[in-house]
């Protein structure tokens, strides 16, 4: 008998072990049901054995009491965090649910609640998104919190791949890549990591793309073959020699290739830092061109000449090439116009980095390029992507929608508190006429120092983070919710110091919606606030929902704008900085991010939905508080949504 079957069999005792336990004592027998897997999966073939014996597994109750237990509503995005997580049990759970899908695609198993194709594409989607686990070897960090167990994810998704085939997984990979493209996110690392293995892919003579090859194309095009001069890929060394040969007509024609090209798809390549830093010296025309500029961008690059050759000479290298797009939206917005903002550009390029803050950049992004250049470059982008800050994995979206909001509405203060905390290793603000320093304050709402983060949001967030938890505990002891006094302090003098809240603090329970719901549509809705759009963007906060529209957590997003969509339905478009603001939140709220009317970066929901989903918002107490005259059916179809998700318990005191 050989190891995988002396194995199985363990398997098999501990399911039917677990099958014949009733509900209450199921908890019981399944840590024996685990080391059985755990044992098995590290095995050759042993992926292949778990799926024949996924529905007994499934029936047993292995998911039982899990989110694995209802796989029709399983989110694709979220099995990479499972498949990594440092809780091995987890990573399991993941993977046999994954195999369990297998079978179902596969014609071996019938589930009640997914069909064949259900199953299929979500598994396509969990190989499109993981595929450089496939293709990467584990990191030492996986290594040293998975121990043995770090070559499971990969054996399972060699064995999905398999059985799926690679031609539809790199058709969802291509669909994912534009979907999140479309969000115009700063951080694009994760992307252009993926646009490699498709281009490795397609050179595999075995793998069609059908209609998606157009696509991939233009995604692999984007960094390694923009333009004539580097189709083929030569090197940036041997490009830069090829430019030196060329006259002005070849130069433009290479600089509104790449122009047309990072527009189009918000990505930067290498090749284009190399021609930018070779025209700074020639032309501010070809310049121009090769930024893509508008008029409003030429002459703003006319009147700040100076400072934009020294950005360009001090932030755009090879490796920080991204930060050209940042460039040009940055100077497309006209920001330099304000008076402030120039000369914190000129103290940032002069800037010294505390040993710090040196460190910290070095350690999450390596030592080239220097760290003051990969802070600049990231300031650039983040000036010119205001809506493409995220928090990463870390509970700091109050932090990311604070740097979002002063990049879009208050640039020079952004760039005052960059300096504070790269230079001083503190950033100093106020709560109520008391002065706040981080320096001073232990950790905030995050239990360690993040690292995956854009730069400026890498030196910032952790002081904004320590800032923001001591204003909270500062209101510890008043009557109600902290963000009432801790917005405006912590955001800016904009956010109104207005305060509605439809949930009761001490019990959890909603309160007072039909009020809440008034008063919303009189501050923000256009055709009860007498069409006044809004002027300052608004901290707000919502009931996030997972795509059953069940509770998982408060969360904080700024609300930007309200108007109609292209089709004539009113929307409020926000930003959310959870870095992937296209979710299903269930019960038919599904949140747009592109052919809605949304701008780069926006999320948007109608009105009314997003009405359902939002707890927290701030007004100016200063305007009339007369409550909107909404039709009643329309006030029953907010409180629906409300009463088939996140208020479901929480209705008895409304």
């Amino acid at each position: 008998m050989t190891t995988l079957d002396k194995r199985l069999a363990g398997l098999d005792d501990a399911i039917e072990s677990l099958a014949n336990t009733s509900d209450f004592g199921k908890q019981l027998k399944l840590a024996r049901v685990f080391s059985a897997l755990r044992r098995l999966l590290v095995l050759p073939g042993g992926c292949a054995a778990v799926r024949t014996r996924a529905a007994r597994l499934d029936a047993a109750g292995l998911f039982l009491g899990t989110d694995w237990a209802t796989p029709q509503i399983l989110v694709p995005a979220l099995s990479t965090g499972s498949l990594l997580s440092p809780n091995v049990d987890t990573m399991v759970l993941e993977t046999v649910s994954d195999l369990r899908l297998l079978a179902v695609a596969k014609g071996e198993y019938t589930h009640p609640d997914v069909s064949a194709e259900h199953a299929r594409n979500h598994l396509t989607q969990v190989l499109a998104i993981n595929l450089s686990l496939l293709f990467s070897p584990p990191t030492e960090a996986q290594r040293a919190q998975q121990g043995r167990m770090t070559t499971v994810p990969r054996e399972l998704l060699g064995h999905l791949v398999e059985e799926v085939g690679y031609e539809k997984v790199l058709e969802n990979l291509v669909d994912e890549i534009w979907r999140i493209l479309r969000q115009r996110p700063i951080q694009v690392d994760s992307v252009k990591r993926m646009i490699t293995q498709i281009a490795v892919a397609r050179t595999n003579p075995d793998i069609d793309l059908g209609a998606s090859g157009l696509g991939a194309d233009r995604l692999i095009s984007s960094l390694y073959s923009t333009t004539e001069a580097c189709r083929e890929d030569p090197g940036v060394d041997v490009y830069r020699g090829r430019l030196e040969s060329m006259d002005d007509s070849a130069l433009q024609s290479e600089a509104t290739g790449f122009a047309r090209s990072m527009h189009d798809t918000g990505l930067v390549s290498p090749y284009h830092a190399v021609l930018l830093r070779l025209l700074a010296d020639k032309s501010d025309y070809l310049l121009s061109e090769a930024m893509g500029l508008s008029s409003t961008g030429r002459d703003c690059l006319l009147c700040y000449h100076e400072l934009v050759h020294a950005l360009i000479d001090a932030a755009v290298q090879v490796e920080t090439a991204q930060g050209i797009y940042g460039l040009a939206l940055m100077l497309e917005r006209g920001i330099l116009y304000q008076p402030p903002v120039a000369p914190a550009l000129w103290r940032q390029l002069s800037l010294h980095l505390s040993q710090h803050a040196r460190e910290r950049l070095t350690a999450v992004f390596g030592p080239v390029p220097d760290p003051h250049t990969r802070l600049l470059s990231g300031m650039l982008s983040m000036l010119g992507l205001p809506l493409g800050v995220g928090q990463g994995d870390n509970p700091t979206c109050q932090s990311a929608r604070a740097l979002s909001m002063w990049a879009y509405n208050d640039p020079d203060y952004l760039l005052q508190t960059l300096a504070w905390a790269a230079r001083d290793d503190e950033i100093v603000m106020h709560f109520e006429g008391q002065s706040i320093s981080s320096r001073d304050l232990d950790a905030g709402v995050a239990v360690a120092l993040p690292n995956d983060l854009d730069p400026v949001s890498m030196l910032v967030v952790p002081h904004l983070d320590r800032i923001y938890a001591e204003m909270g505990r500062r209101c510890i002891g008043r009557e109600g919710d902290p963000h009432r006094w801790v917005n405006p302090e912590f955001h800016g003098w904009w956010s109104g110091r207005g305060f509605r809240i439809n949930v009761d603090v001490a019990t959890g329970q909603l309160i007072g919606l039909d009020e809440f719901i008034r008063h919303f549509y009189a501050c923000y809705h256009p055709l009860y606030n007498g069409n006044q759009p809004l002027i300052h963007p608004q901290p707000a906060g919502i009931a996030a929902t997972d795509s059953a529209a069940r509770f998982v957590g408060w969360h904080a997003i700024t609300v930007l704008r309200v108007s109609l969509d292209p089709e004539g339905t009113m929307r409020v478009y926000f930003y959310n900085p959870n870095n992937d603001s296209g979710q299903d939140w269930g019960d038919g709220v599904v949140v747009g991010t592109a052919g809605r009317g949304e701008r780069f970066g926006e999320a948007s929901l109608p009105f009314e939905q997003f009405a359902s989903r939002l707890y927290i918002f701030h007004h100016d107490p200063l305007e009339s508080g007369e409550l909107a005259a909404v039709a009643a059916d329309e006030l029953d179809r907010v409180v629906g949504y409300m009463r088939r998700s996140w208020g479901a318990d929480r209705m008895s005191a409304a």
